[in-house]
Parts: structure tokens; sequence; C-alpha cells
């Protein structure tokens, strides 16, 4: 067996502790406390140098290798989100209204069982490790921006200047035991949008005395869905949804505002600038129709996750090599979804791999922000093990 593996196996039990414990005391971004005191508590133990605060409640740890070489980056993030937890699980929620829906509590464990491993492999390590771990990947949360950018703010990308970096998905879209690393695009870039919408109120007994910015705000919501179906060429990706609409105060009253909410998604900067064109055409063209006036605002969350040839490449000669058994997929897998680890992407060659982690026999198949949200906690063994494997492969001395 391979010795990474063995090892993960070994150490399981601590991931899966480490994991319960978690999604039990789930935080949201930035408010991290309790989970970043932990981790670095762990970290420290193991004699790596820690740095707290980083990007508000992110910790940040530094192993040395023996020998020369490259900083590599490994990101695992650890804020959950603001949903009631509806598993029924041993370990559910003790902090009501907030749930460990998305696996990060998972992430996070793999993040500390993976320093275990590497730190008891740093005589062997041809170059230094940042073990990253984020708040706030789920949003901004309040804030200007989201984890990642604010931890590249205070220069988690620097001293050393990181070369490579490495990071995963538990994915309960696939199987246990599915792998995926591939090259090239991964998960979209995000932008949220907000549209002001302000009429004239009155009497809703008296709709002909009104500029009723609800009717405008439904046209609007109906106009927008043409924008990716007759704008944008079919097999370009593309996603505008609206998500939120906040008008009215009571039955009888035609409110002065309506205001609408969303999202909107994609991959390559001309769509990007296309969609945004349409939309605020689209937009103030429907309120002036309907005699309306009309602000917009969009605002980029996250870039969107490119995963660079030369580092997926190993990463997937490393998960072949971990389980020669196994279908590891690096042909091209798009989701819509998104991942501010697209920032650091940016600035340094990187990959974002997914594993697997769905059991439909345990009922452990519920998508990602679902109430009943949960996975196979075998995963985490896959997790630890490639993410291990991999960041060693890319220290190897030459």
């Amino acid at each position: 067996m391979n010795p990474f593996l063995e090892k993960a196996k070994e150490l399981f039990p601590y991931t899966q502790a480490m994991r319960r414990d978690f999604h039990m005391h789930p935080e949201l971004g930035y408010n991290e406390i309790r989970t970043g005191g932990i981790v670095a508590k762990e970290l420290e133990a193991l004699g790596i140098e820690v740095t707290k605060g980083v990007g508000k409640t992110g910790v940040v740890g530094y192993l040395e290798g023996s020998k020369p070489g490259p900083t590599i980056l490994l990101r695992f993030d650890m804020d959950a989100l603001p949903i009631t937890e509806d598993t029924g699980a041993e370990y559910t929620s003790q902090n009501p209204g907030v749930m460990h829906a998305c696996g990060h509590d998972g992430h996070t464990a793999i993040g500390l069982t993976v320093a275990k491993i590497l730190n008891e492999q740093k005589d062997q390590l041809a170059g230094n490790i940042k073990f990253c771990f984020q708040p706030s990947e789920e949003g901004t949360n309040g804030e200007e921006v989201g984890g990642a950018l604010m931890m590249m703010r205070d220069g988690v990308l620097e001293g050393p200047k990181v070369e490579k970096t490495l990071s995963l998905h538990l994915w309960n879209d696939r199987p246990l035991g599915w792998i995926h690393a591939a090259e090239g695009p991964v998960m979209a870039g995000a932008d949220l949008f907000n549209i002001k919408i302000t009429g004239k109120g009155g009497h809703g007994a008296a709709p002909e005395t009104t500029i009723d910015p609800i009717v405008c705000a439904a046209q609007m919501v109906t106009a927008i869905q043409s924008i990716v179906a007759r704008n944008i060429e079919p097999l370009k990706p593309a996603v505008i949804s609206v998500t939120t609409i906040h008008s009215g105060t009571a039955f009888n009253i035609i409110p002065q505002t309506a205001e609408l909410g969303g999202t909107i998604r994609t991959f390559e900067p001309e769509i990007r600038k296309k969609v945004h064109e349409r939309l605020e055409a689209v937009v103030r063209s429907t309120a002036t129709a309907m005699g309306c006036e009309a602000e917009i605002m969009i605002k980029q969350i996250t870039a969107p996750v490119i995963n660079n040839n030369e580092v997926a490449e190993s990463v997937y000669a490393t998960a072949h090599a971990l389980f020669p058994q196994t279908a590891i997929e690096n042909s091209q897998y798009l989701t819509m979804g998104a991942e501010d680890m697209g920032w650091m992407q940016e600035k340094v060659d990187g990959c974002y791999f997914f594993i697997g982690s769905a059991n439909a026999e345990k009922n452990l198949n519920y998508n990602h922000h679902h109430p009943k949200f949960d996975f196979d906690e075998s995963a985490l063994i896959n997790g630890v093990a490639l993410m291990a494997s991999a960041a060693a492969d890319l220290l190897k001395s030459k």
C-alpha cells in the first residue's frame, strides 16, 4: 500500500474526530474564532510556525523542508453556512441556524491531518509548505471582500513567495471513490448584482395614479432570462439568476421602489463582459418602457478557478499512483458553482481537485447547501492521502 494512503487510513480516527467536532460547532465567515483557535493549537503542537489573524480569522502554518526548493500553499476553507441542519446525525450542529452544509468541516480536518503527515516527512521535502486555513469562502459576510482576497491582502502569497497552490473540495455531486484533477477551467467566476427600481407609489385601488415598480420588476425578471438564451453562444457557459425580490409594505399600497438581486456565473472574460452589457441594457430599457428609473450595481465576488496544466498533470499522476484501481478523471468537468480560490490561482499556478463523497446507500447524497447535506467520511481518507502525496510530489528533490 502507498505510504501516504496507509498513513491517511491510520490517522482516520483523528480526522473523523476533528471533522465531527467542527461540524458540531460551525461558525460563519469571519467568525471562525473557535475553529481557527483549534487549528492553531493543533499546528503549534506539531512544532509548525503559526500566524494567526491572517485575513481577520485565517490561520497560516509554515513548514520548512530540510532541502531548498519552492514554497507551495495548501488551502483549506473553514466557514459554515446560515442553514438550520436537518440531518439527525449524532454530531449535528449545536449552533442554531448555522451548519457545515458544504463540507468545509471535512476540508479543515483534512488540512490538519495532512499537516501531521507532511511534518513527519519534512526531512524529505525540497521546499516549504504554507498550510492556509481560510475564513469566509462562502461570501464576504458583510465585509468588502471574501476570505481568499482578505488573506492575500495580508500577504499570504508572500514571505516567502508562493509558487504553486493546491486545494480540494469534497464533492457530493459524485460518489465515493471518484476523483477529478484536470487542467483548464473548473469552477465559474461569480458576480452579484443589485437593481433598484423607482416608480411612483400610491393607493392600490388607484393604480392609474401610480407608476408601479413591482410590475416593472416582473417584466425585468422575464426580460433578464433572454440574455443567456439569446445573446450568449450555446456552447459558452453562462448563468444569470434573480434570487431576491424586495418591495412593498401593505396589501393596499403600491410601493415607491422595488429591488432585485442575483448572481452571474461565467468562465470567460469576454462572456462576462457581454452579460454585463446586456444586463445593464435590459434593465435600463425595461425601466424606461415602464416609466420607472433604475440603478444597477454589479460586483465581482470571485474569479473563475482555472487549473494550471503542469500542476494538474502532477496531481493527476499522483492520484493514479495512489489509487491504481480507480478511474481518475482528467477530462473537462465544469461546475457553475464558484470558489474564491480563483483569486489565488489568478496569481499563482495551482490545481483545484475534487474528491467524490456521496453514498446513496447510506442516504449521504444530498446536494451541497442542503439542510440534510452530509458525506461519507471515508472520503476524508482519500482527500488526506491525495493532498499530502500531491504536495510531497511537487517538492521532490530533482
